[in-house]
C-alpha cells in the first residue's frame, strides 16, 4: 500500500462551490481506475470547523506503485495541474489498513494528523505503536476505515481515517469528506504491511 497526498491552499474569499462542482461532475473519473484502493476528494473550508485556510486537499491509498505512476503521470493527475497549478505531492510507505465498521457511503469527514518519527526511540516500536493506533481507530463508532503510512525522507508517520460524523476520535487536520471513489478498495491488505 501507498498513500498519497497533496493540499491546494487556495485564497481566503476562494469559493468552494468551485471545488464542489468540479468533484460532483469529474469525481467519477478515477471510480475504475487500476492500482487505486481510495481517493478521499477533502476539503476544508476557512473559518468552519476551526480550519484557518481553504484546502482541496485529496488524500488517495494505492494498491500498486504502477496504479499510482499511472495516475501521476498517465494522465489523471494532469487535470489538477491544469486546474490549480502543480502541487507538491507527498508519498507515504504503508504501515497498515483496517476497514471500520462505518458505511463509506455516509463518509462525512476524514483526519489525517502528521507526526515525527522520535529520535532515540526504536523504529521498530514507532511503527507497531502507529498499526496499533490504526487498528483502534477503525475499531471505534463511526469509523469507516483507518490507515498509517511512513515517510522516511522526513522521517514522519501519517494517520488517516475517515469517519461518518462530524465529531471523529482522532488527533490532526480535520476535512469535509465530498466523495470517496474505492475501485479496489477490496483488495487493500488489511493489518500490518510487512
Amino acid at each position: 500500500m501507498h498513500a498519497l497526498h497533496y493540499d491546494i491552499t487556495l485564497p481566503a474569499d476562494y469559493d468552494m462551490e468551485i471545488v464542489r462542482h468540479r468533484v460532483a461532475s469529474r469525481g467519477h473519473a478515477l471510480d475504475a481506475w487500476e492500482g487505486l484502493g481510495l481517493k478521499a476528494y477533502l476539503i476544508r473550508e476557512r473559518d468552519v470547523a476551526g480550519s484557518p485556510v481553504n484546502q482541496y486537499a485529496p488524500f488517495y491509498l494505492w494498491n500498486s506503485v504502477e496504479g499510482m505512476n499511472s495516475f501521476l503521470w498517465g494522465g489523471g493527475f494532469q487535470g489538477i495541474v491544469d486546474d490549480f497549478g502543480r502541487p507538491s505531492a507527498r508519498q507515504w510507505t504503508g504501515l497498515a489498513y483496517e476497514a471500520g465498521g462505518g458505511d463509506g457511503s455516509r463518509a462525512r469527514t476524514a483526519v489525517r494528523g502528521r507526526r515525527p518519527v522520535p529520535v532515540g526511540v526504536p523504529l521498530g516500536e514507532v511503527v507497531e505503536k502507529a498499526v496499533r493506533e490504526t487498528g483502534r481507530l477503525a475499531s471505534l463508532e463511526g469509523a469507516v476505515l483507518s490507515a498509517a503510512a511512513v515517510d522516511t525522507a522526513r522521517w514522519e508517520t501519517v494517520h488517516f481515517s475517515v469517519w461518518e460524523h462530524d465529531a471523529p476520535e482522532a488527533d490532526g487536520a480535520v476535512f469535509q469528506v465530498l466523495r470517496l471513489s474505492t475501485p479496489e478498495l477490496d483488495r487493500l491488505p488489511r493489518g500490518r504491511q510487512w
